[in-house]
């Protein structure tokens, strides 16, 4: 079975929440949230994003300002844009591309590393004191 690729043209612009259920590429202008939580999104050379993004993965050829959320990974190629801020797995940024935010790569599930600890240190002992001698007169 083929897999469906959706694609949105340069001339269209959509204003609002965008979902569904197939591969997505989108090369027009999209001002909302978009979601395809088990899909790919693909953000063509001409596309334009200011959205809210959450799909199973994300490549950004083109510019997109806002938050991307992928449960697998996010790439931006080395001709995309991207300012916001990326949760995801796996995460890729292509030699030349632009980006502007943060990035967090916990994977979900996954169990929380305790913060490196030393181990405990030995007191230092203190020091035997000598016993207090009259001096000795010659």
């Amino acid at each position: 079975m083929v897999d469906k690729i959706v694609h949105i043209g340069q001339s269209v612009y959509i204003k609002g929440e965008l979902s569904g259920n197939e591969d997505l590429t989108i090369e027009g202008k999209v001002d909302g949230k978009i979601t395809l939580k088990d899909h790919h999104l693909t953000i063509g050379a001409n596309g334009r994003i200011m959205a809210e993004i959450h799909a199973k993965t994300v490549l950004v050829v083109g510019e997109v300002v806002g938050n991307v959320v992928a449960d697998d990974k996010v790439e931006v190629a080395s001709n995309g844009s991207m300012k916001g801020d990326i949760v995801a797995p796996r995460v890729v940024l292509a030699d030349g591309a632009r980006f502007k935010g943060t990035v967090d790569m916990e994977r979900k599930g996954a169990p929380q590393q305790p913060a490196a600890t030393l181990p405990p240190q030995p007191k230092p002992q203190q020091p035997a004191m000598a016993e207090m001698r009259e001096p000795v007169k010659a």
